[in-house]
């Protein structure tokens, strides 16, 4: 019997150096959470860093195309004036609205041959720096996120009697009009097509509306949300719109300016 036992192999059960199911169950959450985090820094850094540096490459690429084109070739005159064309009987007939932004009545002639998304004008303000170029239509994908001021289907031309309304986005994707809100009266915009160069005045800033404001790209601009905004007579008018307050679209910034 002692031989028996004597002869046995004696088994040791190493438990130094393994972890606890709970405390194996912790580390897998706490990698997960770092994970995640890295993973929405990243996130964080494409939507707030390189969609601009991307967007601003291309608008400003755009504008210079433009200013090679308009500087190789002369001003296209339009062969017939451009006529607004009235709904349809039985047909409502309503503006875009301010939300389609975040952030033509008639179409420009300089634009006519170009394509829906194609840029056909410069905006530049002085009082924030910016330049930038103007494309027709609101989209997202085609137009704004691509660094561009869109021009409201719908809304005047350049210079022309009505209103001239425009949208861009106040962060990321270029970012355009992230300062508008820094626009006084007095301050100039000017808006430079092929044929010539439009200077208009800021003449009234409305900090927040609501986004389906849409009396305020109306050919004569009124706030339907607050009224004591806006005009009552026929002119030249420029609004630009844009989203509020900053990384939210809660709200509509605008800013209008006349024609000098």
């Amino acid at each position: 019997m002692r031989d028996r036992v004597r002869g046995r192999v004696p088994v040791v059960v190493q438990t130094r150096g393994v972890r606890s199911t709970p405390a194996r169950v912790l580390w897998v959450c706490a990698e997960a959470v770092v994970t995640c985090g890295v993973v929405l820094m990243l996130l964080v850094a494409h939507q707030l860093w390189w969609t601009n540096q991307q967007a601003r490459a291309q608008a400003g690429e755009q504008v210079r195309a433009l200013e090679r084109e308009w500087a190789g070739s002369p001003p296209v005159t339009p062969e017939a004036p451009v006529v607004e064309i009235q709904p349809s009987a039985g047909v409502e007939s309503h503006a875009p609205s301010p939300s389609e932004v975040p952030t033509s009545s008639g179409r420009p002639p300089e634009a006519a041959s170009s394509s829906a998304s194609s840029a056909y004008a410069i905006i530049r303000i002085p009082r924030i720096g910016l330049t930038a170029p103007i494309a027709r239509g609101v989209s997202k994908r085609s137009v704004l996120d691509r660094g561009y001021v869109g021009h409201y289907p719908g809304t005047a031309g350049p210079g022309r009697t009505g209103n001239f309304a425009l949208a861009g986005h106040r962060n990321t994707h270029g970012e355009p009009f992230r300062y508008i809100n820094r626009l006084r009266a007095g301050d100039t915009i000017r808006i430079q097509t092929r044929e010539r160069e439009y200077t208009y005045v800021v003449d009234q800033v409305l900090a927040r509306t609501a986004p389906r404001d849409t009396g305020v790209i109306q050919p004569v601009p009124r706030s339907l949300v607050k009224p004591s905004y806006g005009y009552s007579d026929p002119g030249a008018y420029l609004t630009l719109t844009t989203c509020t307050p900053e990384f939210s679209s809660a709200y509509r910034l605008v800013v209008w300016a006349r024609r000098a």
